[in-house]
């Protein structure tokens, strides 16, 4: 029975994504599913936009390409803006079975950020929530 048939994966575009894409890919490969890593660009100057931009999308390009030498259905999605409302409004229209995301790796700032993202997904999405803390 395939349970997931497309996963939503929030990407931090650290290593703290190893942890998330490692359940992420068992799952993918389990359900035949097809997988989309998301990054949100939250910046305040268009040079840093397009600085961060770059920088996201070589990492979800590779992460991208690992997950398709396994056999797994991916695409990248690139998105600027505030991280959780740019989350949700993609949760609400794409037609997802999982949203899956890492804890953690920026320091206090980054995490007090997650944490918003975590809480506000878990309020305003109706589709399962998978959240992993690094090293799992």
């Amino acid at each position: 029975m395939q349970v997931y048939k497309k996963i939503l994966v929030t990407m931090d575009c650290s290593p703290v994504d190893d942890a998330i894409i490692n359940h992420v890919c068992a799952l993918a490969k389990q359900n035949a599913a097809q997988v989309i890593l998301l990054h949100v660009v939250h910046s305040h100057t268009l040079d840093q936009d397009r600085s961060l931009h770059k920088c996201a999308e070589d990492s979800l390009i590779k992460r991208c390409d690992e997950l398709k030498a396994q056999g797994i259905d991916s695409s990248i999605l690139l998105k600027s803006g505030e991280p959780e409302d740019e989350i949700i409004k993609e949760v609400k229209t794409g037609d997802y079975d999982l949203v899956a995301m890492a804890t953690h790796g920026h320091g206090f700032f980054g995490d007090t950020l997650f944490g918003s993202v975590s809480r506000a997904l878990k309020h305003h999405i109706s589709v399962p929530l998978l959240i992993i803390g690094p090293g799992h």
